[in-house]
């Protein structure tokens, strides 16, 4: 079991009251909260190390390396990466897809198919449907089973559509809206045997529990540090290097060259050609920092935590008159959120009385527009729970649901 007193001390943020009443902050999915930790680190790079990175030769732009190149090792111990060059530090998930993606649409062509899912955020899909019209291939998605998502992606349809014309499957390891948990390791040996390049989007895995990728198998795999803990804006995305190499840079300029002349330029390995100008130095040092925080604590003590807090909501949130959950039924697999709806009260209006309790939640399509309309859904409310939260937060979200419930009228 987690020690929560001695974690909830650790996150400065916590301890505030937000219209008079104690925070309850349960929109982690959305970001996390950060531990002193990683703000101490920021603090310790801006007043002791800040300089530019890999070209200098005095002591402090030395030292920035050193613990630049130190965060991209850590990030790699991580995720289990076999090198850590096979680590690009990008502003978050939605860059690290978008590298691949232009990459590939370049590379792609008429008759060819990218795989998705039909519960992928907007991240994991847009760039793959603008790599499909540019290469003139063809899009294809996994279809949900059940009006409410509850059981998860038709699996059995899997096989028949990873035809040989698939070339990239891009998935979600998590669902950010229904909590579903994708068979990762199971899709990548599927598609690995059939030569299919995998693209996994851990933006809600990665910092609620252990991420091995060489035991997953994936070829990519796309992350955001503020999700785990982290500052905003960094991220990475993880690259086979004997893929890496073969992909063109997704920008151009200084630091990303081996030569320059008046006629063009030569590219460097991985990671560098993909870092191209002054990179989120700052930001990768507190992604490092958290990676060590993630581990003194334990990720499968936070996966476990956090899956009983779902779990914990679910229940208690399904006994409210009118309630409509999604994903996963109680006792089934589920990441660390609930989404929720009630028919005739709008996730903005729950999401607003919430936050006069104190309660942060999140109100909204989640960037998952398309899956929401086959719901039949306009929006939902999200709770998302973090290795911070506690049981009787849980129990001051489902209040707060009630006294909601009772100003509308739904008894």
């Amino acid at each position: 079991m987690l020690d929560l007193t001695k974690i909830r001390a650790d996150f400065p943020i916590l301890h505030q009251q937000v219209h008079g009443k104690p925070l309850v902050y349960l929109d982690n999915a959305a970001t996390t909260q950060k531990p002193r930790a990683v703000i101490d680190a920021l603090v310790r790079y801006y007043e002791r190390d800040n300089s530019n990175v890999h070209r200098g030769l005095h002591a402090l732009s030395m030292r920035a390396t050193d613990a630049y190149e130190g965060a991209r090792a850590r990030v790699a111990k991580f995720i289990n990466a076999a090198d850590p060059a096979e680590v690009i530090f990008t502003r978050g998930t939605t860059e690290s897809i978008n590298v691949v993606a232009h990459s590939y649409a370049a590379r792609l062509k008429p008759g060819d198919v990218i795989l998705t899912t039909e519960i992928e955020h907007h991240s994991n899909m847009v760039p793959w449907q603008q790599a499909a019209k540019a290469s003139g291939a063809t899009i294809r998605y996994v279809p949900f089973l059940g009006a409410n998502v509850e059981d998860g992606l038709d699996l059995a349809q899997l096989d028949a559509l990873l035809t040989p014309e698939v070339k990239v499957f891009a998935f979600t390891h998590i669902s950010n809206t229904t909590g579903t948990i994708n068979p990762a390791t199971a899709f990548c040996a599927k598609a690995r045997a059939r030569g299919i390049v995998t693209v996994i989007d851990a933006a809600q895995s990665i910092g609620h529990e252990t991420i091995d990728v060489q035991a997953i198998g994936c070829d990519f795999l796309a992350f955001s540090g503020h999700k785990m803990c982290a500052p905003t804006g960094i991220g990475a995305l993880y690259g086979r290097r004997a893929l890496l190499d073969t992909l063109a840079p997704d920008e151009t300029g200084g630091g990303m060259v081996v030569t320059v002349d008046y006629t063009g330029a030569r590219w460097k390995p991985a990671p560098e050609r993909f870092e191209a100008g002054t990179p989120n130095i700052a930001d990768a040092i507190g992604l490092g920092a958290a990676c060590d925080y993630l581990d003194t604590i334990g990720r499968p003590a936070i996966a476990h935590h956090d899956a009983a807090l779902a779990q914990l909501a679910r229940e208690k949130l399904s006994v409210l008159p009118g309630i409509r959950i999604l994903g996963p039924r109680n006792g089934e697999p589920r990441g660390g959120l609930v989404s929720f709806a009630f028919a005739d009260i709008h996730a903005h209006d729950i999401v607003t009385f919430a936050d006069e309790d104190g309660v942060a939640l999140r109100g909204g399509h989640h960037c998952n527009q398309p899956l929401m309309r086959k719901l039949g859904l306009t929006s939902t409310t999200r709770a998302s729970f973090y290795l911070y939260n506690t049981e009787q937060e849980v129990d001051a979200l489902v209040a707060s649901m009630r006294r909601t419930l009772k100003f509308f009228g739904v008894t």
